[in-house]
């Protein structure tokens, strides 16, 4: 939902977004301690060794028993995604469990010990990060491995690997790109609530990673009053010469449209001062003809893989899948990979984290030993209220993958 804070009182628009991203936003929540603690990207393998003649037990955790509406629609998703990628899982037997978890961390936690009860080998889910993380330290005394929906890098670690699209992941494949381009003087904007912040700390590093240059950075309140005092502090630094790019995170959905508005009647856009974005400028829909978007660069996954998953999904549920649905499809894709390759390894740490990765409904991803996931992604601009693919996703991880 994309409200127009031009109409709105800043106040109202505040509680329009709040509801508008209470999904998206508690995704990515930080969490006390990571689950991973000081075996974070080293330590011995952690999870079961298996039979591979014998069905995997797969636990998945998802959001169901909310009583929301879109909660309810985003776990029937990631369920029927996780039941056709078993029945997909030729050569190999998945034994998937299904376990409600609703938004409460503490039932996560339960669900959680009650599939391990029941001889889960891995899990699958849950969704929240902040659940993410208390699952994966119960977890961690049982031996086994989490694959969690959530996108937050920060929970990441030891035995919970994040099947989200991370900040990290978005940031260095734009600012690769942007470099390749000539735009090497980037300039950070970012809300100041939790998610905001992530996100900057993430282009900040993608900049230093790829060899550009931070030309300054701007936080800002998640309001149109909060907008409305920073950018003259952008438009400024965009006109001054310095800068070559304007790396938003626009988490909250209201904010990308306002923010892009304001700066391009100050004379700010795309593609003179490079417009760039953590977040999809194309959904919902109706941002394809905003003209303040035109010629910005985000990421996105292979739109014709995914458009084969979203066929059959609706032939065979009747209803368009949630935008999450892919990742539950390829979590339970993985293990059933894993699993017949043959290996009693497959589901440790050290089986999950091949470098060859996995087949995804969006592009090949692959699980690294630091609990994040690296995902190709094809950057992609709005040209002629139209979407236009700029440079497509990388089809494997060998040379020039461009992370």
């Amino acid at each position: 939902m994309v409200v127009s804070a031009t109409t709105r009182p800043a106040a109202g628009w505040r509680r329009v977004v709040a509801g508008a991203v209470a999904i998206l936003s508690a995704f990515v929540l930080a969490a006390c301690e990571p689950a991973g603690g000081s075996q974070r990207a080293s330590g011995p393998a952690i999870g079961p060794l298996i039979n591979p003649g014998e069905p995997v037990r797969v636990a998945l955790l998802a959001p169901g028993g909310s009583g929301s509406a879109d909660l309810e629609w985003l776990s029937r998703s990631l369920k029927n995604a996780a039941r056709m990628a078993a029945a997909d899982a030729q050569g190999a037997s998945i034994d998937l469990r299904v376990y409600d978890t609703g938004t409460s961390t503490e039932q996560a936690v339960a669900q959680a010990n009650a599939a391990a009860d029941a001889g889960a080998q891995i899990i699958v889910g849950p969704l929240f990060a902040e659940g993410a993380n208390a699952v994966g330290n119960a977890m961690r005394p049982r031996n086994i491995n989490v694959l969690t929906f959530s996108n937050n890098a920060e929970i990441a670690g030891g035995n919970v690997f994040i099947l989200g699209n991370s900040f990290a992941n978005v940031a260095d494949r734009l600012v690769a790109y942007g470099t390749r381009q000539g735009k090497r003087n980037i300039y950070v904007v970012a809300e100041d609530d939790i998610a905001g912040q992530l996100g900057g700390r993430a282009i900040e590093t993608a900049i230093a990673r790829n060899g550009a240059r931070l030309a300054g950075r701007s936080n800002h309140s998640v309001s149109v009053t909060g907008i409305d005092a920073v950018t003259p502090q952008i438009v400024a630094a965009a006109q001054s010469g310095q800068v070559d790019a304007v790396f938003m995170t626009a988490n909250n959905q209201a904010v990308l449209p306002y923010l892009t508005e304001k700066l391009a009647a100050a004379g700010v856009r795309s593609p003179v001062t490079q417009m760039m974005g953590l977040t999809r400028w194309d959904q919902p829909a109706n941002r394809i003809s905003m003209p303040q978007l035109q010629e910005g660069w985000f990421a996105i996954p292979d739109q014709g893989l995914k458009a084969q998953f979203d066929a059959r999904y609706r032939s065979a549920h009747g209803e368009q899948p949630h935008e999450l649905a892919s990742l539950a499809y390829d979590g339970v894709a993985a293990i059933a990979s894993l699993a017949r390759s043959g290996k009693r390894n497959a589901l440790t740490t050290t089986g999950l984290t091949q470098n060859a990765g996995f087949a995804g409904v969006g592009g090949v991803f692959r699980l690294r030993p630091d609990g994040t996931s690296e995902r190709a992604l094809a950057v992609a601009t709005l040209r002629g209220n139209r979407l236009v693919i700029l440079e497509p996703a990388p089809r494997g991880f060998g040379g020039g993958f461009g992370f």
